[in-house]
């Protein structure tokens, strides 16, 4: 069962196809976007050891011919040193104006290679294969590339929207527990975000999800994509909505910076401790009741992730720093950090509304119980 979600963009519409096999059939699937038949695949290794021969054989089946870059894994490749190599690689496998470039891998290879793919000859189309769950419900859809400086996450960049999206579930099966709950701090935010009901369902249903039933992994996916796809819709270039998108990001960001882009945080470890803050804030600041962060925290630490910033290992700069460290996030303005705030589950905004006492404060009491 392959469950399509379309994101409708004028004149660059292309749809997220989720579903268990699409790995193997991932040559009927492009083919009719290419003009020869023949396609670029950047990826990692890790990934490349999972994956890469499924998808040659799929490709080859529709008379495709692949060549393959493969990464180093983590964090530390969205940097500039990797993106160089992969750009200068595809110039040298002489990839045109008109050719395909795919993204084979989770939220790291996707950003560098949908960065690589808008600047590379001014813009070539691109396929996002996500095999992470963090990338299947997140940063494969929307069009947002790009890798990080020293001064911050994402902080360069281009929109570049994909011509396709291929949510192959079968993928997940794959992924190690870590990893799949670092994925599954971005789906219990768009429940936090916008969708009160998500979430009901998510403290019914989040147990099968890790266990490996493939409906209700698939039903998550969609949601999830459905959600983001509409935000895009309504505003690509984050001039106000897709901002909602970023709940827990700024807190996250932050906590990213100050452990070295490592393993020691997640990505989507740092958005459940994220959102558990901005709704701790939220409530500090008396825009919902106490019993939302709690909540929240409760079904995050049911699923077994990280909640406090006593779940990270290793030490941490003080609150002041890691204020600072915030102040490098995108969502900045006229030196005013915006953050994402909520009124309850399912009701998150945007504002730069929020004391820096605050801030310091709630950050301060949560490093206290280190």
């Amino acid at each position: 069962m392959i469950e399509v979600v379309t994101v409708p963009l004028e004149g660059r519409a292309y749809d997220v196809r989720i579903g268990p096999g699409l790995i193997a059939r991932a040559g009927v699937e492009i083919a009719p976007l290419l003009a020869r038949p023949r396609v670029a695949v950047v990826t990692e290794t890790r990934v490349a050891a999972l994956h890469l021969e499924a998808l040659r054989a799929g490709l080859a089946a529709a008379g495709i011919e692949m060549v393959a870059l493969e990464l180093p894994p983590g964090e530390s490749t969205k940097a500039w040193p990797e993106f160089s190599r992969c750009v200068e690689w595809l110039l040298e496998q002489k990839i045109e104006r008109r050719d395909v470039v795919i993204a084979l891998g989770g939220g790291v290879i996707g950003d560098l290679v949908g960065f690589a793919a808008a600047v590379l000859r001014r813009g070539i189309r691109f396929v996002q294969i996500p095999t992470s769950l963090l990338a299947q419900v997140d940063s494969s859809v929307g069009g947002k590339t790009g890798i990080n400086a020293p001064q911050g996450k994402n902080l360069i960049g281009a929109f570049h929207q994909p011509a396709l999206v291929l949510a192959d579930t079968d993928a997940l099966n794959s992924l190690p527990p870590r990893d799949f709950l670092s994925g599954y701090g971005e789906v219990v935010k768009y429940g936090l975000l916008g969708d009160a009901a998500f979430f009901d369902w998510l403290e019914t249903r989040g147990p099968d999800l890790l266990s490996g039933d493939q409906g209700a992994r698939i039903e998550a996916v969609r949601r999830s994509v459905q959600m983001k796809a509409d935000i895009v819709l309504r505003d690509e270039t984050e001039q106000g909505d897709r901002a909602l998108l970023n709940l827990g990001h700024t807190f996250c960001h932050a906590l990213e910076s100050a452990t070295g882009y490592s393993d020691r945080l997640l990505h989507g470890e740092g958005v459940a401790i994220g959102c558990a803050l901005a709704f701790e804030l939220s409530a500090r600041l008396g825009l919902c009741p106490q019993e939302e962060p709690s909540r929240v925290r409760a079904h995050l630490r049911a699923m077994g992730m990280k909640v406090d910033l006593a779940d990270i290992e290793g030490d941490l700069p003080d609150a002041g720093a890691l204020l600072a460290l915030m102040g490098q996030d995108k969502k900045v303005i006229d030196g005013q950090l915006r953050f994402i705030l909520a009124r309850g589950i399912g009701a998150a905004f945007v504002t730069s509304d929020v004391p820096q006492e605050e801030v310091l404060k709630l950050l301060t009491d949560a490093l206290a119980i280190r």
